[in-house]
């Protein structure tokens, strides 16, 4: 019993979730983690078991040869992580909730003593997350909340069968899939305590540079088509949300203004923010349907919103840098990401954004 308690409670501290200093959240966090590794089973029992629908069976074969490739190529950890796979029952594994204050895009953050400080807080039921975020916003600040496919527990608990495979990701197109895996094995590799931004933007550096290897030297061309396609989309979107942080930030640093100017002037960018994504949007052409979540997104965007989509791609130039430095060693990118791990979060941002090649 102490030592599956022991496992709850680190899963707890794992989960993203710092600052769980309510036993109900504590709780919340760890059992679910729990029930979601009850319900995974080796994939080689997926793969032979004669009721599972083909569809899995093919992405879950797919699955294990990224897996592969994830430690052989890339040399990303070789270790029970994604070799079981678990249907969830629903869309997400977790819903996490990012705060700011009404005239900063700086993240308000939860710490834990394990994990250090994070700048966002995840919940296992939706409408949780959903009421937490409504507490921020009564506090002044404000909130979204959003769902998660995959996190990981940076590898601490492998030895009770590692992060899973689940439903929420595994239907992913093949580049989409790769990129995932290669993502949260990343997390695996580096971690700094206080640090989102520094940790995210290294996964999503992994998971690019990973994802190309792997199109160019194990993919079909309807594959590299496909993802091609995806990732120019993304891409568009993510230019179109940095401009709008930068005219923001902008907006929030100008002591000239008065508060009702600067309110003004605030909600005049994400007015044009909204009308240049409903045109982008138009350009791609794609049904509806599959826009709802980034509709969603553009529809509810502000400060936290805009907050959490930095941590994922602001230091990013500065690390597919690095990795040009050493010559696409993986080896030493990795050990030269743990190096900066070692130094300041001031120090370290200071080196990756000295990294960045100059239109980046």
């Amino acid at each position: 019993m102490g030592s599956l308690l022991g496992s709850l409670l680190l899963a707890a501290s794992l989960l993203c979730l710092s600052g769980c200093s309510n036993l109900g959240y504590y709780w919340q966090s760890a059992s679910g983690h729990l029930r979601m590794m009850q319900a995974a089973r080796p994939v080689q029992e997926w793969l032979t078991d004669g009721t599972a629908p083909p569809r899995l069976k093919d992405k879950l074969a797919l699955s294990q040869r990224i897996r592969a490739f994830a430690s052989s190529e890339l040399h990303l950890p070789d270790n029970p992580s994604y070799r079981r796979y678990a249907d969830l029952k629903r869309s997400a594994v977790i819903w996490n909730v990012v705060a700011a204050p009404a005239y900063s895009l700086q993240l308000k953050t939860w710490c834990f003593p394990v994990t250090g400080c994070v700048g966002y807080r995840g919940y296992f039921d939706e409408q949780e997350a959903r009421t937490e975020a409504e507490r921020l916003r009564r506090q002044g600040y404000e909130a979204a909340s959003y769902p998660v496919p995959a996190y990981s527990t940076l590898g601490w608990l492998n030895w009770v069968g590692g992060d899973p495979l689940l439903n929420t990701f595994i239907n992913y197109p093949e580049g989409e899939l790769a990129r995932m895996i290669f993502h949260e094995l990343a997390h695996q590799v580096v971690y700094a305590k206080d640090d989102t931004m520094f940790n995210e933007s290294f996964a999503t550096a992994v998971e690019r540079l990973g994802v190309q290897r792997w199109l160019q030297t194990q993919a079909g061309e309807e594959a590299r088509a496909d993802y091609a396609a995806y990732d120019g989309r993304r891409n568009q979107f993510r230019a179109l949300a940095q401009a709008t942080r930068k005219q923001l930030q902008a907006v929030y640093e100008d002591s000239t203004l008065t508060d009702p100017e600067r309110e003004r002037r605030k909600q005049d960018v994400l007015a044009r923010f909204r009308a240049d994504y409903a045109v982008l949007r138009d350009s791609w052409h794609l049904d509806p349907a599959r826009l709802r979540l980034s509709d969603q997104w553009a529809a509810q965007a502000n400060n936290a919103s805009f907050g959490a989509l930095a941590a994922y791609d602001e230091l990013v130039p500065g690390f597919e840098g690095l990795f040009a430095s050493v010559g696409g060693d993986w080896t030493r990118f990795y050990a030269e990401a743990r190096h900066l791990a070692e130094l300041t979060k001031t120090e370290r941002h200071a080196i990756l954004k000295s990294k960045e090649p100059p239109h980046a």
